[in-house]
Parts: structure tokens; C-alpha cells; sequence
């Protein structure tokens, strides 16, 4: 496994780093607890040591399951990432969706990010955790209705009482993420990159390297649709969000598969599978520090890990970039 400083602090992170959205269940057509319990300690086995959750996932499930599966790992041992800043239990901020919870009732949920409210956030983060400190905690998205240097101030107080190491930002332009430092200076921004969703490269990736912010990559694999299992017509299950979102209509699977019958060659070299290559090209994209994996289960988890494993040459870089920038 690779290891990598966030930012400018001294928080070593893997580098694949285990995402734990579908744990939560919610958004992906349920979870098995003990799957997701034993996913994240098969990830640990073999040098995952950082886990990425949230409270939305699941409305706390994915953070008791993390909780559940780092009992009886040295607390120094693991990096908890978490989030704060989207309420379903409290109607105050932008109107994020409307959606359904684990049990299919109707929710609202919102993106909140005041003083209180994160305060309140964080006790019930650590709580579910079973942990006294979270290593970073991020924004989850931005919200508009609260002043960026009062989010910051509270996270602020958070990390002058031990609760909190390191501060983050996720879905954050160059201009939020230059606000917010005016208040705490930030480690790192995770925002969604892929082999097919590379608008991030633009601004916020210059950024982010001119000011020495990591980038957590979130949905590498873009929800799975790169490790070539997916094809028009695939059945997801009921609840699962995949269904309607557009990188999973039959036009876009069938260009995203050409595109990775190109570069399985590569992946064939190196006895990997396309999940795999794609994880590790992440990894070589000037700027990304993590990318973040998601896993079922405990062979799922394995599987990504070793990702790290793969070593390219930069032929293969490149003629993975002309590929990809042919897309």
C-alpha cells in the first residue's frame, strides 16, 4: 500500500482509501451489515488503514458500521474521515433532495453547515464512531444559507478541543475553499474524478496543487461503471440511484466500455483487473493524493486494495491519457 501526507500536515492517509457510502446502504439498494463490517477489516488486513464515511450514509448507519468494524484496532492504527453538513433530521439550510431512508420513508434532506448544528453533528458522529477524535472532517457539500467563515469558526473550536486533527473540504470550488481558509487553514478538498468525469481538471485541481491542498478522488470508478461489469440493459436493484443517473444509460455504458476494451491490455500485463487500472491511473494524476473505493464485501475490498500493487510505466500513462482524452 501506498501512504501519502494530506496538505500540508503531517495526517498519512492510504492512498486507497476505503469509501464507505454503500455501506450506509442508503441510495444503493441496502446493505449486509456483517459484509460491510468484514469488507472494511479485509481492507485494513492488507494496508487500508483510512475509511471515508459520512452521517447521511444511512442516516448513521455507515458510521455505527465503521464503529462496528475498527473495534479492537489500535485507534492510532486507522484514520477516520467524516463529514458533517447535510440534516435529515432537521429542515434548516438548502433543500439537498428528497429522498427515502433505509426502511423507504420519505426524508428531506438538507445541506446545513451552522455553528450549532455542527457542533451537535460532530457529538453524534463520535458517538456512532465509538472513537473520542475524527481525524478529518469535511464540509460535505457547500451551503449557500451560512456565512463559509462561521462553518469554519465551529470546526475550528472543534479542532482546539481535540475532537477534530484535520479540517477538509469536499465538493468545494477554488473560490469556496480560498474563503474558508481566510477562517482554518484546510488539508485537502474530495471531489468526484473519473477516467469519464474529469471537470474538476480545469480549476480546482490547479488549485489545489499551486496551494498544497490534497484531492481525495470520490467515485473513481465512477459507481462502478469502470470496472467493465456494467452493460445497456444491467438491472440494478430497487432503490439503487444508478438506475437514473446519466452515466448509466445504454449510449454512455457502451462508449465508457469501448473506451475500456482499449485499455484492458494494459491491465492485462499486469495480471489486474480494469477496476484495478483504473484505480491505480487515479493514483498517477497530477494532484490526486486518494481514491476513494467502495466494496460490498470483504473480497470486493481486497481486490481494490491491491490496486496499489500495480506499477505503470509511463508509456502506459500515456497511452492511457491519449485514450482517455479521446473519450
Amino acid at each position: 500500500m501506498l501512504y501519502r501526507k494530506l496538505g500540508k500536515s503531517n495526517l498519512e492517509v492510504s492512498a486507497i482509501t476505503f469509501g464507505a457510502w454503500a455501506a450506509g446502504g442508503w441510495m444503493w439498494g441496502s446493505t449486509d451489515r456483517n459484509d460491510a463490517i468484514e469488507a472494511i477489516r479485509a481492507s485494513y488486513d492488507v494496508g487500508v488503514t483510512s475509511i471515508d464515511t459520512a452521517p447521511i450514509y444511512g442516516q448513521g448507519t455507515s458510521e455505527e458500521i465503521v464503529g462496528e468494524a475498527i473495534k479492537g484496532i489500535s485507534r492510532d492504527k486507522v484514520q477516520i474521515l467524516t463529514k458533517f453538513g447535510m440534516r435529515w433530521d432537521l429542515a434548516k439550510g438548502d433543500l439537498a433532495m428528497h429522498s427515502k431512508n433505509n426502511s423507504g420513508e420519505d426524508i428531506d434532506v438538507y445541506k446545513y453547515a451552522g455553528k450549532d448544528s455542527i457542533i451537535y453533528e460532530c457529538e453524534q458522529s463520535l458517538r456512532r464512531l465509538g472513537t473520542d477524535y475524527i481525524d478529518l472532517y469535511q464540509i460535505h457539500w457547500p451551503d449557500s444559507t451560512t456565512p463559509i467563515d462561521e462553518t469554519f469558526e465551529a470546526v475550528s473550536r472543534l479542532v482546539e478541543q481535540g475532537k477534530v486533527r484535520f479540517a477538509g473540504v469536499c465538493n468545494y470550488n477554488a473560490q469556496q475553499m480560498e474563503e474558508a481558509e481566510k477562517t482554518l487553514e484546510l488539508v485537502s478538498n474530495q471531489i468526484p474524478f473519473s477516467m469519464v468525469n474529469r471537470g474538476i481538471e480545469e480549476e480546482t485541481v490547479p488549485y489545489c496543487i499551486e496551494n498544497n491542498k490534497s484531492i481525495l478522488a470520490y467515485s473513481p470508478l465512477e459507481r462502478g461503471l469502470l470496472t467493465g461489469k456494467i452493460t445497456p440493459g444491467y438491472s440494478f436493484q430497487e432503490g439503487d440511484h444508478r438506475a437514473s443517473h446519466k452515466h448509466f444509460q445504454p449510449d454512455f455504458i457502451e462508449k465508457t466500455n469501448e473506451l475500456l476494451h482499449k485499455i484492458k491490455p494494459v491491465a492485462d500485463r499486469h495480471h489486474a483487473s480494469l477496476g484495478q487500472l483504473v484505480l491505480r491511473w487515479t493514483l498517477e494524476r497530477p494532484g490526486i493524493t486518494v481514491a476513494l473505493a467502495g466494496a460490498r464485501n470483504a473480497e470486493q475490498a481486497v481486490q481494490n486494495a491491491k490496486a496499489a500493487d500495480i506499477h505503470l510505466t509511463d508509456e502506459e500513462i500515456n497511452t492511457i491519457n491519449d485514450l482517455v482524452n479521446r473519450f
